[in-house]
């Protein structure tokens, strides 16, 4: 932005600032002042000023200094690594523009589903915004892009033919807690008694286990806010089982190598299309015939009741039977 501004001594100075950048020069005239001043805000472009900065130095600078501080950082740090292996991450920064991402997008939606790309287009759009405040760019080609319609929620039930056999497979007798599977097994049966996310339930200590009281406290929620979860007596007799006081956790094992190792069960169950967040859906569906629809969003952490319906899949048949 240029700014001319006249002196004492009867001249003009005039000041450019772009990008966080400044420039000043006097002048006689204020004709001279202008022309300088428009001549230099064109020459103080963003291909000058981020000096070779490629999307790829983006995305790891935002990786490396913004992620850490999210705590979906190790998501988003593998997704950012796999954005530094696409050609985008080659381009100057000057020269992407909002077609290369269309092209993008097209290409991507052979590969993954268009939720996952919506997902990808969001990260895509902090790391524009980020740049912008680095004033390595003054544009998000992001914004106002034509993004794919996301598919409908899924709608994956668990039943108890399919519990019995990922017990089976990770060896777990419904008592007895010796191994690392186990544990597994007890979150799996603990997430399908309270709808808490794989995050959540790995992320529990026994500090905020208050099993008198009938409930735990969650500090760190997907919505950055605090809630207690009630607890069934199943759920307590789950906790139980793992109840070694010698950890402060209460799943005393690594999140990430307990999602593959139950990923392999279930292949080793013969299951297919089921993932551990599952577990969530299923919960609710169970829940709701329990507890009203108030109660049920707050125990999971929902501020809008109406978002429940994205997890709630009673069939028919259930629905028609609670009807008598």
């Amino acid at each position: 932005m240029a700014t001319i501004r006249k002196l004492k001594s009867k001249r003009f100075v005039a000041e450019v600032r772009k990008f966080g950048h400044y420039k000043s020069k006097t002048f006689d005239t204020k004709i001279q002042a202008m022309a300088w001043a428009a001549e230099s805000e064109q020459t103080l472009s963003p291909d000058t000023l981020v000096q070779g900065k490629t999307l790829g130095d983006c995305f790891t600078r935002y990786r490396d200094e913004v992620s850490p501080s999210k705590k979906s950082h190790r998501t988003e740090h593998n997704r950012l690594n796999k954005f530094l292996r696409e050609k985008l991450a080659l381009m100057p920064l000057g020269e992407v523009k909002q077609t290369h991402f269309d092209r993008w997008i097209e290409t991507s939606l052979t590969r993954i589903k268009s939720s996952s790309v919506n997902r990808d287009l969001n990260l895509l759009s902090s790391v524009f915004e980020q740049a912008k405040r680095w004033r390595w760019t003054d544009s998000n080609p992001i914004r106002g892009i034509r993004r794919p319609k996301n598919p409908h929620p899924r709608d994956r039930r668990i039943s108890e033919k399919e519990i019995e056999r990922i017990l089976d497979s990770l060896g777990f007798d419904g008592e007895t807690v010796t191994e690392r599977r186990h544990i597994i097994a007890v979150a799996f049966l603990f997430a399908l008694e309270t709808a808490m996310r794989q995050g959540e339930i790995w992320g529990l200590e026994w500090d905020d286990v208050y099993l008198d009281k009938c409930f735990v406290r969650l500090h760190e929620t997907k919505n950055g806010t605090k809630r207690d979860v009630a607890l069934s007596s199943e759920a307590i007799r789950l906790l139980n089982l793992l109840d070694n006081r010698k950890h402060s956790r209460v799943f005393a094992t690594n999140q990430a190598s307990s999602g593959t190792i139950f990923r392999r069960c279930l292949m080793l169950a013969g299951i297919k299309g089921l993932t551990f967040h599952d577990t969530r859906h299923e919960a609710l569906t169970r829940l709701a015939r329990k507890r009203d629809v108030l109660d049920l969003a707050r125990m999971v952490g929902h501020r809008d009741p109406r978002s429940l319906m994205i997890y709630y899949n009673a069939t028919a048949e259930e629905i028609a039977a609670r009807l008598g």
